[in-house]
């Protein structure tokens, strides 16, 4: 059944679910998000292959509104750097959302296998991603959730396109927004301060993916004791809300000046001088021959296999990888001190940041096809409340009054003629 056929708030249109086992074959969960599993697909017709998300509506409204809100922007676009819908099928029980399937590789993987990395290939991977965002946002349609986990190349071909995918946040700009979403490190003052927000929010993330691209280092990081997890978040938000953030060197001495001034007009505090998604297209570092050509591969390549790890989520175990604000992370194994399970092992020759006095070492966590800069955190028991006093009883500092108890009333009295009595109001 076409996806157009679905009408998301009647109930007479569900769907069977023998009619998506009828047209594809569901293979096992290749990834585990927070309100869907992804699995891979193969129309049976013609042997393609898509993603298939599946959503289950017995997880909750947030999982069900979810799901609504994807269906309803992904109908809406189409551009060749998003995702395209494919198919929608909705039982009582789940929603079934097929996609395009992009094969190619994340930003950070093909960074690690290129031989030769420059500024020219981080603009070509920005220019893209402005270009979709630019449309978006003619639809006045906000991701809020632009991040480097969200980019991802098409397919293996050297000259693949880059398309963003993940839409279960993006909203419609009727009026400004107040809710606050997205990941911590990629959020905009305005939404950290609980402030409206809308389409700049974009901008801001990504002033955040070309930072960490030409450095390999997030912006705002919070280097924090071992005992000091607890505030790692509020210390990251203060640090946003200033704009405190630099080039640091020597991380940033081979990066051109044009590349500086578009991350800073990208990331400015204040949404209203921030630069749109069209401003930065024509920008001369994404438009132009700023972008340098000097290889900063092995500079790039050192800090992100020392600020990031893969790793693959799990649903047990006593440590929490970061989740969106006023939602649950998923649950991961956590690693012990000093110990590192990433399969890319720091080179301790290379240059880093220094840690703050004191600081331990993050333990990294390997996930399933996506690159987090993780932190350990104290997960304490909850204190049981006390119990509330037995409650005094005290008496009364006066006498309670006796009932009066009243005899039977008398009928009035009711005589005939000109010297008749009259009664009282209300009685015959």
């Amino acid at each position: 059944m076409p996806f157009g056929c679905v009408t998301l708030g009647d109930k007479k249109d569900y769907n069977q679910p023998s009619e998506v086992t009828d047209r594809y074959d569901l293979g096992q969960v290749i990834k585990t998000e927070e309100f869907c599993e992804i699995f891979r697909a193969k129309e049976k017709t013609t042997g393609k292959l898509y993603t298939c998300k599946k959503f289950l509506k017995r997880d909750g409204r947030k999982v069900r509104k979810a799901a609504k809100n994807e269906i309803i922007i992904l109908k809406m676009v189409k551009h060749p750097n998003i995702l395209q819908l494919v198919d929608v099928y909705i039982t009582r029980k789940e929603y079934f959302i097929f996609l395009e399937l992009a094969t190619g590789r994340e930003v950070f993987d093909w960074i690690l296998d290129q031989g030769y990395y420059s500024e020219r290939d981080t603009s070509n991977v920005i220019r893209q991603v402005l270009e979709a965002v630019a449309y978006l946002h003619s639809l006045k349609i906000v991701h809020r959730n632009l991040k480097l986990e969200n980019l991802v190349y098409y397919n293996r071909l050297k000259n693949s396109k880059i398309v963003i995918s993940d839409f279960h946040l993006a909203k419609l700009e009727n009026g400004l927004i107040k809710e606050p979403c997205g990941t911590p490190e990629y959020l905009a003052p305005e939404v950290v301060g609980r402030q409206r927000y809308g389409r700049p929010v974009d901008c801001w993330a990504i002033g955040v993916i070309m930072y960490i691209l030409l450095s390999g280092n997030p912006p705002f990081y919070e280097e924090t004791d071992e005992d000091d997890y607890e505030n790692h978040d509020k210390n990251l938000f203060r640090k946003i809300l200033a704009g405190d953030y630099e080039f640091d060197p020597p991380y940033w001495d081979d990066i051109s000046q044009a590349a500086k001034e578009l991350v800073t007009r990208l990331m400015e505090v204040e949404q209203d001088q921030r630069i749109t998604a069209e401003e930065a297209i024509s920008h001369e570092w994404i438009s132009g021959n700023a972008a340098s050509d000097k290889n900063i591969k092995d500079g790039v390549c050192a800090q992100i296999e020392k600020n990031f790890a893969r790793a693959k989520w799990k649903v047990s175990g006593p440590g929490r990888a970061p989740g969106p604000p006023g939602g649950a992370g998923k649950r991961v194994p956590a690693a012990p001190p000093g110990a590192s399970v990433s399969p890319l092992d720091p080179h301790p020759g290379e240059p880093a940041r220094p840690p703050a006095p004191g600081a331990g070492t993050q333990p990294t966590i390997r996930l399933q096809g996506t690159w987090h800069r993780l932190r350990p955190r104290v997960l304490r028991p909850r204190q049981p409340r006390p119990p509330a006093p037995p409650r005094e009883l005290r008496p009364l500092p006066w006498p309670r009054p006796q009932a009066v108890v009243r005899g039977p009333r008398s009928p009035p009295e009711v005589t005939s003629g000109p010297g008749r009595k009259r009664c009282p109001r209300g009685r015959i």
